[in-house]
């Protein structure tokens, strides 16, 4: 099947171009001013934007966390997903301490393959480290898993320096990548108990014990360790200026540094948590927190400058009644919110249509810097020929209102409940079939495929 697309500008990460887009199958194979190509449809794009098919590289779906299973399994999140613009997500696989990588890899392909909507592929987490799990590393590379992830906090997961330093270096001469979540433990413990012994027991004090500072700390140890490791890291969902600038001097230094951020800290400020409302406060719990309302232009101003290079989501939901497992304590509130169908219009709206990026910096940030930085590119991440027709066509007169409930996440609110949007989707083509149209998904079954990973190519 020959698709021809009409009249649109395609975005890629070089700028943007009136073309129209030939695709044959599942590829694209023409790209140019007035196609002149046979094709068995034509699709009249006209006024519109083709992005190449978003990819969130931070989702943690169906997984067991405190206490509880998140909202979204593959199956609804993967939907989710889909209905907006991203075509490929790659979530985390979580073996518990004790645990092998291997375990870990194929429990999360039982709870994905023949459940997903998009394509989809996994990190791993490390959370362990011994001679064992060095020994698996190797053939989880040849299994499409080439990043890792560890934890600078959560006793469940978290590693120490030296078993971190190892691992980087193991991973260094691997040519793997690592992303890590950086808040200093110890300290965060030591803010918790005295809360708790004050009996400030409510979601105010959530914020309150993970400050920016903590995590800017977290940040720059971590830096250290990968200057001895000389490895390269990602910083995943970075909140706040001090912790970028410890980047900055990172940087300065030679290292190779990337950086993640997330929506809820580009859109939402700490000012969600002193509602004095229970049920309207503990569904901003996430960790690291959202920030005061300054941080958000700071970090706008550093997406715009590259010098923060992908938004994911870290999309971890849980339904209002799950929440609500923290009223007595804040620190038993299930950590995480909803994001993977929202991301890619708030991006445009708050992001391009108000002039703080442009369409190809939207373009980089949720497409193809993703797709170099985990090993999908050239086939994801880019409109050229040769790579799949992963396509969202974005209308920018389609404005409407995010609402709960025209939302298909498994969760029974949204985060950014009353945004009003600056256009919206129009289609969402996942390697050229046509899935979801005017909001509405269209594959009954799942139709995603495993994508197994390359190396980083930045």
């Amino acid at each position: 099947m020959r698709t021809l697309f009409k009249g649109g500008t395609v975005v890629n990460g070089a700028g943007m171009k009136r073309a129209d887009l030939l695709i044959d199958g599942e590829k694209v194979v023409g790209l140019g001013r007035n196609l002149k190509a046979e094709a068995d449809q034509t699709v009249d794009v006209s006024g519109c934007l083709l992005f190449p098919g978003f990819i969130d590289a931070h989702t943690h779906f169906d997984l067991d966390v405190a206490g509880t299973t998140t909202a979204d399994d593959f199956w609804t999140g993967s939907r989710a997903a889909l209905k907006g613009g991203t075509t490929t997500v790659i979530d985390f696989a979580c073996p518990n301490k004790g645990e092998s990588l291997h375990y870990g890899l194929e429990l999360w392909h039982k709870k994905a393959d023949g459940r997903t909507f998009c394509d989809y592929g996994f990190h791993m987490t490390i959370d362990d480290w011994n001679e064992s799990i060095r020994a698996e590393l190797p053939d989880m590379f040849a299994k499409g898993v080439s990043s890792f992830k560890m934890y600078m906090t959560y006793p469940a997961m978290m590693v120490g320096d030296r078993d971190m330093y190892w691992a980087l270096k193991e991973l260094k001469s691997l040519g793997g990548i690592c992303g890590v979540h950086c808040e200093n433990a110890g300290v965060i413990d030591g803010m918790i108990a005295e809360r708790k012994a004050a009996g400030e027991l409510s979601p105010a004090s959530h914020p309150l014990t993970r400050p920016p500072y903590l995590e800017a700390e977290a940040v720059a140890r971590l830096l250290r360790i990968a200057q001895a490791a000389d490895c390269p890291v990602v910083i995943v969902h970075l909140t706040n200026q001090e912790a970028l600038k410890e980047v900055q001097h990172a940087r300065d230094r030679g290292q190779k540094v990337y950086v993640e951020t997330c929506p809820q800290y580009l859109l939402l400020d700490s000012s969600v948590y002193f509602s004095g409302d229970y049920s309207t406060a503990a569904r901003y719990v996430c960790a690291p927190p959202i920030r005061e309302k300054g941080q958000q232009e700071l970090l706008w101003r550093a997406l715009r400058r590259g010098e923060i290079q992908t938004i994911s989501t870290d999309h971890c939901s849980f339904t209002l009644a799950q929440k609500d497992m923290g009223r007595e304590d804040f620190t038993k509130i299930p950590g995480g919110l909803p994001g993977v169908e929202t991301r890619g219009e708030l991006i445009y709206s708050y992001g391009v249509a108000r002039k703080r990026i442009t369409a190809a910096r939207m373009c980089r940030v949720l497409s193809e810097t993703p797709a170099r930085l985990y090993g999908l590119f050239p086939r994801k991440g880019q409109l050229r020929p040769g790579a799949d027709a992963d396509i969202v066509v974005y209308d920018p007169g389609a404005s409407h209102v995010i609402r709960a409930d025209d939302c298909i996440a498994n969760v029974d609110y949204n985060p950014y409940e009353g945004f009003v949007t600056a256009g919206g989707i129009r289609q969402v083509w996942l390697r050229g079939n046509l899935s979801v149209e005017n909001g509405k998904v269209l594959e009954e079954t799942p139709h995603g495929k495993y994508m197994a990973r390359g190396k980083c190519s930045l």
